[in-house]
């Protein structure tokens, strides 16, 4: 049995042909592998791709913003031209049915004289009564009568004169009816008024209640 010599440690066998360097290798290339999992030291702030981003979505909420209140301003102008074409479209058909009546006023004046006279008869009152039932769907409405307060807002006087029975300037005859469409006056009744006597002194009665001609009445007989 041999005895080993002291001193000496027993070194590891290097593969024939390997150098220093060829073992030192597989050391560096731990070492790398190991710094490169380290993890980067964490500062706080935000990268340089983070405040892209944010600066991507503060854009992104400005323009949802305005393009939001476009679209409020859009709708709010598109409703207002709806309400306005339909104002519209009311105002083009009135103008056109009160066009459209008023030529037809001097034929429905012949059929009320007709009537009056008593020669609404036969086939031309059937027509007559159809034409005015035609123009009553269509809103035409007519006004004037004897007797009512004068108004010149929807009367037109054509004759005048003055009356002892009347208080107020009244129409005592009606020359030509008054035709409306709704509120709107197409044409105003032309009638012949009648105004107080001037100077008149209004009907009373004596203190003791008795009219002159109940006095008359009592009094005895002369002679």
């Amino acid at each position: 049995m041999s005895e080993e010599t002291p001193g000496f440690e027993e070194k590891p066998e290097v593969p024939t042909g390997a150098t220093a360097d060829d073992a030192a290798e597989p050391k560096a290339a731990a070492s790398s592998k190991e710094e490169a999992a380290a993890p980067a030291g964490d500062s706080g702030a935000p990268s340089a791709q983070e405040t892209a981003l944010l600066a991507q979505l503060d854009q992104a909420r400005t323009a949802l913003g305005e393009r939001t209140a476009d679209l409020q301003r859009l709708q709010a102008e598109y409703q207002n031209y709806r309400r306005r074409v339909e104002r519209d479209r009311i105002a083009v058909k009135e103008i056109a049915v009160a066009s459209l009546l008023t030529e037809l006023l001097p034929t429905l004046d012949d059929i009320g004289r007709a009537r009056d006279h008593g020669e609404l008869v036969g086939g031309f009152k059937s027509v007559a009564e159809t034409l005015e039932t035609a123009a009553a769907k269509m809103g035409l409405q007519q006004f004037g009568k004897e007797g009512e307060p004068f108004d010149p807002t929807i009367h037109e006087a054509l004759m005048h004169s003055y009356a002892p029975d009347v208080t107020e300037t009244t129409c005592v005859a009606i020359l030509q009816p008054g035709y409306r469409i709704g509120e709107r006056t197409i044409r105003p009744a032309r009638v012949a008024v009648a105004e107080p006597q001037p100077g008149a002194a209004p009907k009373s009665e004596s203190a003791d209640g008795d009219t002159p001609s109940d006095k008359d009445a009592d009094a005895p007989d002369k002679g």
